[in-house]
């Protein structure tokens, strides 16, 4: 396959939004392998070179999208994404449920979105590992950049409403604190007799909150609301790296999230939830420019298959609607994502050495609502043209 033989691309004349602290009003890139190799003006297109001629086009990042499911749930309703059988199961991870052939990452591809953060669901308190995947590929193998790279946990609603109709614990919000705090404190005296050399049984399960626990993974934690607080506190008292993820009501809690010393980032959205009383009823994505304002690293994401792929761009445009300037928006869907997965150091910007992930719009994203991808490259390769 092209994978192997030096590929060369050449992308001219575009404007260039790099997620690097430059936009180029017409620009070049040049991609060797699946790599970014230059970014400028004016480059000489090598003997042999694919050309693109983006003119008129705006090239971003291939897209990130730091929480999502896509390739978990089938179209009868089937889903491998919730191991609900106890209330908190560490042990799994979701890269064994991906199907790489569902459509959902061709829809992915089709509105730029080149990687995923891929989550297992939030019908238990903890519900396992999480791994960041391409859009495009041969295999799951092919696909996947990193497993893992955090452990899911879920506040509120969601595990309440599979175990409270169960009668099983947790059917109330101290019951969830309660089954998260006692899995930590059991991952602690796990991790204190392996330091010391003690005998001990291996449990899968504590081998991967002990990896939260040495804080090389972030929790990645489905809460909303005051929940947030819960999470705050939690993770204070473990000393663990966390990620506030949907923080729908954000907007509350500015100096608690601002200032809560182990958080990586707010992970927002989607947007487009229906409004029920309760913990879906402030859906304030505005809160992001003052939480960026603050310090906080704010990224988006569509919590596909929930919602349509192209929602992320339609919904960096409501942050231009609430007057953040176009270049923050789409760091808030490319870079930033990156960032808050572990991942800056291969994707989210187009800069030399990087991924060669980059998706061409006709039209402005984030600014006008009928643009759209017409080219998504991934690793150097053409994945999605319109």
């Amino acid at each position: 396959g092209k994978g192997e033989i030096c590929f060369m691309l050449v992308i001219k004349n575009a404007r260039i939004f790099t997620s690097a602290g430059q936009v180029y009003p017409c620009g070049d890139i040049l991609i060797e392998g699946q790599k970014i190799c230059q970014v400028g003006q004016g480059i000489t297109v090598p003997q042999g070179a694919q050309v693109i001629d983006a003119a008129g086009l705006t090239a971003i990042p291939g897209i990130v999208d730091a929480h999502s499911h896509i390739g978990t749930f089938g179209p009868g309703g089937e889903q491998d994404a919730n191991e609900m059988t106890r209330n908190a199961t560490p042990e799994v991870e979701v890269l064994y449920s991906i199907d790489t052939e569902s459509k959902m990452f061709h829809r992915a591809l089709k509105a730029g979105i080149t990687t995923s953060a891929i989550a297992p669901g939030s019908g238990n308190v903890i519900g396992g590992m999480v791994c960041a995947v391409k859009s495009w590929g041969k295999s799951i193998e092919d696909m996947c950049i990193k497993n893992p790279i955090a452990l899911k946990a879920a506040l509120g609603g969601n595990p309440k409403g599979v175990y409270g109709k169960r009668n099983q614990m947790p059917m109330t919000r101290m019951g969830i604190a309660e089954v998260l705090r006692e899995n930590y404190i059991k991952a602690q005296g796990y991790l204190a007799k392996k330091e010391k050399g003690e005998e001990t049984a291996f449990n899968q399960g504590l081998e991967n909150i002990c990896r939260v626990l040495k804080r090389e993974i972030p929790m990645k934690v489905h809460c909303e609301q005051f929940d947030m607080l819960t999470t705050i506190r939690i993770a204070d008292e473990f000393n663990v790296e966390f990620t506030l993820d949907h923080a729908w009501g954000a907007s509350d809690y500015y100096d608690d999230i601002a200032n809560a010393k182990n958080l990586r980032g707010v992970i927002f959205g989607p947007i487009g939830v229906y409004l029920t009383p309760g913990e879906c009823g402030k859906v304030d994505i505005d809160s992001l420019l003052e939480l960026d304002r603050r310090g906080v690293c704010c990224s988006i994401m569509t919590d596909g298959p929930v919602m349509n792929p192209d929602l992320i761009v339609s919904q960096a445009g409501e942050l231009v609607r609430f007057g953040m300037g176009q270049e923050k928006a789409i760091e808030m869907i490319t870079i930033n994502g990156a960032k808050i997965i572990g991942l800056q150091e291969r994707i989210g910007s187009i800069e030399p050495g990087k991924d060669a992930d980059i998706v061409l719009f006709w039209g402005s994203p984030a600014v006008d609502t009928n643009a759209r991808a017409v080219y998504t490259i991934v690793n150097g390769q053409i994945a999605y043209k319109e």
